[in-house]
């Protein structure tokens, strides 16, 4: 009997090979021949899709898995195979096999179940069954549970990006222009032409526009002090304020409202017109650790009106009369620093990067490939171990790019996370009951929040539909010991040391099983969109943003000058490689996939795949509805369009 075979290999660099490739059939009823395959000339080229023959001396009845298996011919190549598929003889169906990984090594053997996704308890032949076993029982000796730091989530443990298996690196492509985009952008900045000495201040705000030589950001040089609270890179600080912290410097006296100037500060409050950003979690931090605190000009507060976009405007002219222009504009400078620290190290790295981190390692540990959730999953946690594995050791090391330019570098970086982390809820990250629990359902002109919901609907929506297909009830979900081995990792390995997290270790209903699957979805597509995609629009003109104050702020405000303010900015090189790198990660990455689109075709049921269809079509409804909200908007937000968020965190 002979079987129809078609193998695809993978569309990257480096993705073909010319070893020996053999394939068994294993069916109900028995294997086939391992044959080789071979097609002189033509075999396993990148991007090939090749037929082969494979006999068997008897029919196999339903076919379980493909063993695929690769042996060294001169010398070691990697093969990443895309998937395969079988043809039966006299029969119209077909069997597809999904891979998408990498066979690494000499006399390797990969085995691929049939692409039906199936939960432990769909399987009963004793071969699914100890397939399933020995897959997890191989992947958790590979991916393992490592304490980067007490009070931080667990991570991967990894050294660093080299340590990690192949099936979590970057493709060549995404590596080479990972490593280039930094070189290019200094070279872009030419650093090299402007002779720069490390500690150099510049002459005066306009001297920043020497860094602005190619690389531009369309809205770098537009002062919307307070609209970036509502719109800008960390859009989820803003709270309504119930009462004044005690320690807030402003009274009733200093201040009025500048938009209905005949009541007082207190009436605001009362009517519920006042909201507050805070980074009071940067107080208290010893000087040593963390060089720049605000105090005095800058209050660890910043107050924002009902229409913050108007906040500079309302702050430039009631303040004058009080504080020098120049000691407000330094002011101001303090409270964005602050910005920046909290934004890159919590709402960025924090709330996105490392929690996502957690629902991956478990993943990966807990679930079959065959699992439905894992299926669901895998394309959303695509590159995000190898990128988290580069931020710590290239950003947030000890000799690390923060360490050198960011004034919470080094150990205060951990203070901040660690002080978060203990705050941290799993309400939080539904965007729902965060927007609830801060107050700002009715703030108005909050796209982020608008344009969170709506994509927040589409995820769950699409998220349910594909729970419904496999579990049927909740004693379903409940009784599946795969998937509550990875709640179970997820909440007491992964969130270790969080006191009030929130997320049970066990799930007793579909609807709670939706949810944290919404929130994995929506952390790594649109939460970290939101924070990364536009840091170099926010952070490129530094004086906005600053990542660092070289000198505290002065105790007396009439003592602020030009000169002074230069002294306290970044200086020429600090400023520099900030550009550099806020370009280098918010930029559009070019292998960047779009929310929704699932290149690598993990499921491969029609009415799973019709559900994923409903998605997409639902994504781009969205998208049209968020481009015509944005008509004639001076300043667009545009950043949770879904062509332009990414399907995982790879950046």
């Amino acid at each position: 009997m002979e079987y129809k075979v078609t193998v695809a290999t993978g569309t990257s660099e480096y993705s073909g090979t010319n070893n020996y490739i053999y394939v068994t059939l294993v069916g109900e009823r028995g294997e086939s021949e391992r044959t080789v395959l071979d097609n002189p000339g033509l075999d396993f080229r990148r991007g090939a899709v090749d037929d082969y023959t494979v006999k068997s001396s008897a029919d196999l009845g339903p076919l379980i898995l493909v063993r695929l298996e690769k042996q060294k011919y001169w010398v070691e190549d990697n093969w990443f195979c895309r998937y395969v598929k079988v043809s039966v003889p006299g029969q119209r169906c077909s069997y597809t096999f999904p891979c998408y990984r990498w066979l690494v090594g000499d006399k390797v053997v990969v085995e691929l179940r049939e692409g039906t996704a199936k939960k432990i308890s769909d399987d009963t032949l004793p071969l699914e069954i100890s397939h399933r076993k020995a897959e997890l029982q191989e992947r958790q000796k590979i991916y393992r549970w490592l304490a980067w730091a007490p009070s931080i989530p667990k991570c991967i443990d990894a050294k660093s990006e080299a340590d990690l298996p192949q099936d979590a690196r970057f493709d060549n492509e995404k590596r080479s222009d990972f490593v280039g985009s930094l070189h290019y952008a200094l070279l872009e900045l030419s650093l090299k032409k402007l002779a720069i000495k490390f500690g150099k201040s510049w002459n005066d705000l306009d001297d920043f526009k020497r860094i602005f030589w190619k690389l531009r950001s369309p809205i770098a040089e537009d002062w919307f002090f307070g609209y970036q609270f509502l719109n800008g890179s960390n859009p989820r600080m803003i709270t309504k304020c119930k009462e004044l912290p005690s320690n807030f410097p402003v009274t009733g006296d200093m201040v009025q409202s500048s938009l209905i100037p005949t009541t007082t500060l207190k009436e605001e409050l009362k009517e519920g017109n006042i909201f507050l950003v805070d980074y009071a979690i940067m107080d208290g931090i010893p000087a040593n650790v963390i060089r720049d605190r605000i105090q005095h000009i800058a209050s660890p507060l910043c107050l924002l009106y009902e229409h913050p976009e108007k906040a500079e405007n309302m702050f430039e002219k009631k303040t004058k009369r009080i504080d020098p222009p120049l000691a407000w504009l330094l002011a101001k400078m303090w409270v964005r620093h602050s910005e920046f620290q909290v934004f890159q190290l919590l709402s960025h790295l924090l709330r996105t990067h490392l929690v996502v981190e957690v629902i991956c390692v478990s993943t990966l540990r807990q679930l079959p490939a065959v699992h439905p959730i894992y299926k669901l999953l895998t394309p959303h946690l695509r590159y995000t171990l190898e990128i988290n594995c580069r931020g710590r050791t290239q950003l947030l090391s000890m000799d690390g790019i923060f360490k050198k330019v960011v004034s919470t570098g080094g150990d205060g970086l951990l203070i901040l996370a660690q002080r978060e982390y203990k705050v941290l809820t799993y309400r939080s990250l539904q965007p729902k009951f965060d927007f609830l629990d801060r107050g700002v359902t009715k703030l108005k002109d909050y796209f982020y929040r608008d344009h969170s919901m709506m994509l927040w609907n589409v995820i769950q929506n699409f998220v349910s539909g594909i729970v419904s297909l496999y579990y049927k009830s909740d004693s379903e979900v409940e009784q599946d010991s795969e998937l509550q081995a990875w709640i179970h990792d997820v909440a007491v390995e992964g969130f270790v040391d969080v006191p009030h997290f929130g997320l049970a270790s066990e799930l007793k209903t579909k609807e709670e099983l939706i949810t944290l699957l919404s929130v994995a979805i929506f952390t790594s597509t649109a939460q970290h969109a939101a924070t990364n995609n536009g840091q170099f629009d926010w952070c490129a003109w530094v004086p906005n943003t600053p990542c660092t104050m070289r000198h505290p702020p002065p105790t007396d405000k009439d003592a602020v000058t030009m000169g002074m303010i230069m002294d306290t900015l970044p200086d020429i090189s600090q400023s520099c490689v900030e550009m550099a790198i806020t370009w280098h990660l918010g930029r559009a990455q070019p292998d960047a996939i779009p929310m929704g689109q699932y290149v690598e075709q993990y499921f491969t049921e029609p009415a799973a795949l019709r559900v994923i269809d409903k998605f997409r079509k639902e994504l781009k409804e969205l998208e049209e509805q968020i481009i015509a909200q944005n008509e004639g908007l001076e300043l667009q937000y545009l950043y949770l369009c879904p062509s332009r968020v990414e399907n995982s965190i790879t950046i």
